[in-house]
């Protein structure tokens, strides 16, 4: 409720909305000020949060909202014309690029640019102390070691099916694999309460809860803008804040993310 813009009146008996449907908002922030507000729809980072905390300081009137939907949704969403940019780190298992490929096939007649943000580190997230002495994804077939998963379409799924299959283990060997969450605190936070032994995610997310980390892959998540908002006025200051140097520290200190290629268009 304290992010909302409006609330949606949905009439008495009614038993749901169609996509399309006309429906009455009452707004809670002036119009002025929502159309102020950038969107993202896509992968979940601790950096967005870093980053919409350093827009609202530098400019007030602006302000960076983020849905953590996944990447594969946020693609979908810039097709609906739903946000303003996605981010997103899709394996293209045929040739090993991040998003390109799937940048293709769901967009194919939008103008993007795909523009560099971190590289990651992704492992798996234990308790303290990994008690469990978990090290590979080979572990995770073990009777006593329970799984916590992301949702179908997060990058982070779609790395966990690729390595997988590449290391030939059956999904359905794994106790938990079917048990999703949609960020990677979610997944740190199961592992702290005990929910579960561990589960893909990253550097960051671990040191956040004070967890143990097992690191595993490398991988690239990337800015999915629309060109046409990408030369807009509404996220200039966001593009300039990106290609700071005192952001690019920031980042750096969480741990675990490469700035290298930071603000740089990358197609």
């Amino acid at each position: 409720m304290v992010r909302a813009d409006g609330i949606a009146h949905i009439p008495r008996f009614s038993e749901g909305l169609n996509a399309g449907d006309r429906v009455t908002v009452e707004l809670l922030r002036p119009p002025h000020v929502i159309d102020q507000t950038i969107v993202h729809l896509g992968s979940h980072d601790l950096t967005l949060d870093l980053l919409a905390d350093q827009l609202r300081r530098e400019r007030p009137d602006r302000s960076l909202s983020s849905g953590n939907v996944g990447s594969l949704s946020g693609l979908l969403a810039l097709r609906r014309g739903e946000a303003h940019f996605a981010g997103s780190h899709l394996l293209d298992e045929e040739t090993g690029e991040y998003n390109l490929g799937y940048i293709q096939r769901y967009l194919p007649n939008m103008p993007v640019v795909v523009l560099g943000f971190v590289g990651r580190t992704q492992g798996l997230i234990t308790p303290k102390g990994n008690p469990k002495n978990i090290r590979s994804l080979e572990d995770l077939t073990r009777p006593d070691v329970v799984f916590i998963n992301r949702q179908r379409g997060a990058g982070t799924r779609v790395l966990l099916d690729y390595q997988l299959k590449q290391k030939g283990i059956d999904p359905d060997q794994i106790q938990g694999y079917e048990r999703a969450e949609f960020t990677h605190l979610a997944v740190a936070a199961a592992v702290a309460s005990g929910a579960a032994d561990c589960g893909l995610g990253i550097l960051a997310a671990a040191r956040a809860l004070d967890l143990d980390f097992v690191p595993l892959f490398e991988e690239k998540y990337q800015l999915i803008i629309p060109k046409a908002y990408y030369e807009s006025d509404l996220l200039a200051p966001m593009l300039e804040i990106i290609r700071s140097e005192h952001f690019r520290q920031a980042v750096s200190a969480l741990g675990g993310y490469d700035v290298s290629e930071m603000g740089e268009v990358v197609a």
